[in-house]
């Protein structure tokens, strides 16, 4: 039972991202302490030479840009050692194509792990999935090096992407603005607003005294614009 425990215990979203030290082929890290100030997504794979982590690695390093500009950094990590993630990154670039991205240099840190201590620290190794390789786990770190939010797939399943930018703008969104975004929202969609705290506010707000739109109560939305969200979201 132990054991099990060791495996499968995990950071909840608030907690304070749990510190490590590593080796990567970006050379030394100190998480999260050398990205504070900054977001950051760290996530794990099962293994190198494996294709769905193949595309995945492929996705983000063509992406690595983008997350840049909203203040984020990537860092990956699996159980290999750092060898096998230098020879694989190389073969990366040298031999593979997919979706029409190809020559590609994954420049961002990838974490030897081979203790497998790091895995285990957040969860990643999962025992009744696979006992010696992480499942594709995600964590939104924020400035402050609070774990903001996770996400699990199992290994078969390669990440969408889309839905981890949109997941990192939504947050930042949510701080900057001190708003809700409601299901499958994308900037310049309506946001929501929080529940009124008392009956005088939700009075005020049905009879369209603030600047929102309320369905109801407790369902009150307003615009803000696209430009609006992402001028503050990616400091343009």
């Amino acid at each position: 039972m132990e054991t099990q425990q060791e495996f499968t215990s995990m950071p909840r979203i608030g907690d304070k991202a749990p510190e490590f030290k590593a080796v990567t082929t970006q050379g030394d890290i100190n998480f999260p302490s050398d990205y504070n100030g900054g977001w950051s997504i760290l996530f794990s794979h099962p293994a190198d030479f494996t294709p769905v982590c193949t595309s995945e690695f492929i996705t983000f390093a063509s992406l690595e840009d983008k997350f840049k500009e909203a203040n984020c950094s990537l860092i990956g990590l699996s159980i290999d050692g750092l060898y096998s993630h230098i020879a694989w990154l190389r073969s990366i670039k040298e031999k593979i194509e997919y979706k029409g991205m190809k020559n590609v240099d994954v420049k961002f840190p990838l974490i030897e792990d081979i203790t497998m201590e790091i895995a285990k620290k957040y969860g990643m190794l999962q025992p009744n999935e696979d006992s010696t390789k992480a499942v594709r786990a995600v964590f939104f770190v924020d400035p402050k090096g609070i774990i903001r939010t996770i996400i699990y797939y199992p290994l078969s399943l390669g990440r969408n992407f889309d839905e981890l930018y949109r997941v990192l703008i939504a947050l930042q969104a949510a701080d900057a603005f001190d708003i809700a975004t409601p299901a499958d929202w994308r900037p310049g969609d309506d946001v929501i607003i929080g529940p009124a705290g008392s009956c005088g506010t939700a009075k005020d707000r049905m009879e369209g005294k603030e600047d929102m739109d309320c369905k109801d109560w407790y369902f009150c939305t307003k615009k803000i614009s696209k430009e609006e969200i992402l001028s503050k979201v990616l400091k343009k």
